[in-house]
């Protein structure tokens, strides 16, 4: 079998539930890890670093984009947030699977600089449960929510860009669900011609 890892690009929309969808499936498959963003925002209280964020100064950040060093990155508030490209990198090569929970705008910039990345897409059953979602938070007043669903809305529609669309439609369905599609993926000849010629060869 393949021995490199395989790079994942997970999106969808706010309320989708991505983070706890992998959450479930960090837990169930100790092979897969998410990988940790970089940002030069301040650390808020109970953030750890190298947990949530790798919290770095702005200089040093600008410092690993002139050296081509970060995956993808974006600037939102004054602040840069991106995904440094070397524990990605590390990670790969000893074989996990790497799951970068990114935007759909920085989707295209991981495709440029990897062809072999697959993309998934976290979709809720229907607008109606996501709005459900939104409002079961409790946290954001009506007009955030129906700004997020505006929004939401825009981004499902980059879903045909993605190579998988996963309907969330229980935890453990969604990630019984990715846990198919990396296994599907390890098995695909692209990433075992080695193995393949290697059996014929007697090696």
């Amino acid at each position: 079998m393949s021995e490199k890892g395989i790079l994942v690009v997970f999106s969808g929309p706010s309320g989708s539930g991505k983070d706890t969808v992998l959450n479930e499936l960090v837990k169930a498959d100790s092979n897969v890890k998410v990988s940790v963003s970089m940002t030069t925002r301040e650390k808020r209280d109970g953030e750890i670093d190298g947990v949530h964020y790798y919290f770095v100064t702005r200089e040093y950040f600008e410092k690993k984009i002139s050296e081509n060093s970060m995956l993808e990155y974006a600037e939102y508030a004054k602040n840069y947030y991106g995904t440094p490209a070397e524990p990605v990198d590390e990670m790969l090569s000893q074989g996990k699977s790497v799951i970068l929970k990114i935007e759909v705008q920085g989707a295209e910039q991981i495709r440029n600089r990897y062809d072999d990345v697959i993309s998934i897409f976290l979709m809720p059953p229907s607008l109606r449960v996501l709005e459900q979602r939104l409002r079961g938070r409790g946290t954001e007043d009506e007009e955030t929510i129906q700004h997020r669903l505006f929004i939401a809305k825009e981004e499902i529609r980059k879903a045909y860009d993605y190579d998988y669309v996963v309907i969330n439609e229980s935890i453990e369905s969604a990630v019984a669900d990715i846990e198919a599609i990396l296994c599907a993926e390890k098995c695909k000849i692209e990433r075992n011609k080695k193995t393949v010629s290697e059996v014929i060869n007697n090696v």
